[in-house]
């Protein structure tokens, strides 16, 4: 049951990039985080006051909502909102790819500022991750007839490497976050409970954000495209809630490194659909790579 769980949420990630990149190259980025923070919040409440008889874990400590409400700003809003960006410049597969990052900088993020230990084999799989990694976003997809409107060379390159720069800060944002929450979550507190703090912190601060320079007309104007709409609330269903949710299932009964491992799969399961839905030409270093990447990311993850 965890093992299948673990490769639901997988596919629900896989699903949920294609979805926010769709709704990106409609509405942009920043109204991609904005909406879908504000939505996954509506439905955790809602799980949370199914499971636990109220929306908000408002009795937990201080503490708890100062580590996970930091953890929420740093995963959330800076690291989701510059993979977001990452999507729509090197596509969702790429993207995903750069997150396998993840376990590889929490470990670092752990050992320097946790004081945990970094064993050889670890080591070895953070040079195995990176290498794999860098193979596959260094890879150029093959010269394709110009068209008109196409863009130059000069600009895809930018795109290409502003893409990389964002992924890369999107994985960093997401391992930081990680390494906020476990101080939040000692003490065996409720995951579901600080997947909420998480969320209803990111979102305050988000909207706010939003608040202050002036964008939540243009955000409610945005809204306005369907299809845009369509494209958020679904990913933000599919995602941070079913995602999440699954996560959790898969977490709980299924042993820890499997379950991580099976989850990180997302770029694998995505390969397909780059080809199908976004026109990219699957070569052989892009699999090899990716599966290379995934490798060690997952003795990291086993370790």
């Amino acid at each position: 049951m965890g093992e299948i769980a673990a490769l639901a949420t997988s596919f629900c990630w896989s699903l949920n990039s294609i979805q926010f990149t769709f709704a990106g190259k409609r509405v942009g980025s920043r109204v991609v985080n904005r909406v879908r923070l504000a939505a996954a919040v509506v439905f955790l409440s809602l799980a949370h006051l199914v499971l636990y008889g109220r929306p908000l874990p408002l009795q937990a400590e201080a503490y708890r909502w100062g580590w996970l409400g930091l953890s929420g700003v740093i995963g959330l809003i800076l690291g989701d909102g510059s993979l977001f960006h990452a999507f729509l410049l090197i596509g969702p597969r790429k993207s995903m790819v750069l997150m396998t990052l993840v376990p590889v900088i929490s470990t670092v993020a752990a050992w320097l500022l946790l004081g945990e230990t970094l064993l050889p084999v670890e080591m070895l799989a953070i040079l195995i991750t990176v290498g794999g990694i860098a193979w596959v976003v260094s890879e150029r997809q093959p010269d394709r007839p110009a068209a008109v409107g196409d863009e130059d060379e000069e600009k895809r390159t930018r795109d290409r490497v502003l893409g990389v720069l964002l992924g890369l800060a999107g994985a960093s944002g997401q391992a930081l976050g990680l390494v906020a929450a476990k101080r939040g979550l000692a003490g065996d507190f409720p995951a579901l409970s600080a997947t909420v703090m998480r969320m209803v912190v990111a979102a305050t601060v988000i909207w706010l954000m939003a608040v202050i320079r002036g964008e939540v007309g243009p955000t409610r104007q945005a809204l306005r495209d369907r299809q845009a709409r369509f494209w958020l609330l679904g990913g933000a269903f599919i995602g941070p809630f079913i995602g999440v949710w699954l996560s959790l299932v898969a977490v709980r009964t299924a042993p820890v490194g499997i379950a991580s491992t099976l989850m990180a799969l997302s770029p694998i399961m995505l390969i397909p659909f780059d080809h199908w839905i976004f026109d990219e030409t699957i070569t052989t270093r892009s699999v090899v790579g990716t599966v290379v990447a995934l490798a060690g990311a997952a003795v990291i993850f086993l370790t």
